[in-house]
């Protein structure tokens, strides 16, 4: 099993990462919203899926996963991401969607990169690894 992202974060990860971030940060004013679960690329296709209801089991879960990533592009590698309020510290819905997207992954075999996003940064659950801004603006 790949342990997440590790340092040094390729470039290009780096940048996708970045855009997701900056992509929440400007499009969610509320503080309060509900968590959403983003397949795809940031900045570019993905699908989304609001985290209204918590009492969705893991086998349904792993589904709704792997439908998302069945609808990414041929030859694509789509980034895993959940948008929530709060710090980056790993939370139950962090640990739940993980576990889901891993398994949907190892079905297909794809490897995976996913993240939990707010809207100063970014923090991969398995590794730790992570990013933050304190304004954060378009290049």
């Amino acid at each position: 099993m790949v342990p997440g992202l590790l340092e040094p974060v390729a470039p290009r990860t780096a940048a996708l990462l970045r855009r997701a971030v900056l992509d929440h940060a400007t499009s969610e004013p509320r503080r309060s919203f509900p968590a959403r679960l983003h397949v795809g690329t940031p900045g570019g296709s993905q699908r989304v899926l609001a985290l209204e209801q918590e009492d969705v089991d893991h086998s349904l879960r792993t589904d709704v996963v792997a439908a998302m990533l069945s609808r990414a592009p041929a030859g694509a590698e789509p980034v895993v991401w959940l948008t929530r309020p709060g710090e980056l510290d790993l939370q139950d819905v962090d640990a739940q969607w993980l576990a889901a997207a891993l398994a949907a992954c190892v079905e297909v075999g794809r490897p995976l990169t996913m993240v939990v996003v707010n809207r100063h940064g970014w923090r991969d659950p398995r590794s730790g690894t992570a990013r933050g801004w304190r304004r954060l603006r378009r290049r």
